[in-house]
């Protein structure tokens, strides 16, 4: 085996590369607004740390979320270009899991990270590591948890007035997805993208506007636009 994995629902763009047995090279780095430029060249990077080339590989792993919209989304389609490109295997993990899997198992905990907005996306598991409700998005003091169950993330940091932040770590990390599915220790999902919410940005026109509404703005054919500058006419000389 020689598994890739990486993660980009976080501000983290996160790679590694296992072998079946080990972690053979792995990146980081922190920048919530470069996921599409830094991620190519750390999945280039481990892989020339590792003295691979993409045709070696056997499988690959990837975070499907939560988290916004730009940066979620260039992690799955690179996954998903990765897998059908090599006819590989495709291994599709909640983000949130993946951070779970990093905690030490002994007691309930709950997993936040910053789902901007003053929201986090969440999700409670149980002192096996299981994920038990979620994922969700909500405001961190409405949370549906008991308030002394310890919680890991960026989001628990973030709001630690709200929630019993624990420590840990912040963000998926690719090392413990690539674990994880190496040696089968986390619940596989659909390689879908999980947003939760609809993108800050929409196309013009989308919002609360009906497309009947829309329709009166074209223009009818054998109708005189009413914008149309009027036509001067000559008089006739007599």
């Amino acid at each position: 085996m020689l598994l890739l994995a990486f993660d980009t629902a976080s501000p983290a763009i996160t790679v590694a590369l296992h072998d079946g047995n080990d972690v053979l090279a792995a990146t980081d780095s922190v920048d919530a607004m470069r996921h599409g430029e830094l991620l190519a060249p750390g999945i280039q990077r481990v892989l020339a740390e590792a003295g691979a080339d993409r045709r070696d590989l056997t499988d690959v792993a990837v975070g499907v979320g939560p988290g916004p919209y730009t940066g979620l989304r260039v992690g799955v389609v690179t996954a998903r270009t990765l897998a059908a490109a090599l006819s590989v295997a495709l291994h599709s993990v909640c983000s949130l899991d993946i951070i779970a899997a990093a905690v030490p198992a002994g007691s309930p905990f709950v997993v936040a990270t910053d789902a901007r907005r003053k929201e986090v996306y969440w999700a409670r598991y149980d002192a096996t590591g299981a994920r038990v409700t979620g994922p969700d998005v909500a405001r961190p003091d409405a949370l549906d948890h008991p308030t002394a169950m310890p919680a890991y993330g960026r989001g628990a940091k973030l709001y630690a007035d709200a929630l019993p932040y624990a420590g840990g770590p912040l963000d998926p990390d690719a090392r413990v997805l690539a674990e994880a599915v190496a040696h089968d220790r986390v619940r596989e999902v659909d390689p879908e993208p999980m947003y939760l919410r609809r993108p800050d940005a929409t196309p013009p026109g989308s919002v609360n506007e009906r497309p009947d509404d829309r329709s009166r703005h074209r223009h009818r054919p054998g109708r005189a636009r009413r914008d149309r500058a009027p036509v001067l006419r000559r008089r006739r000389v007599v």
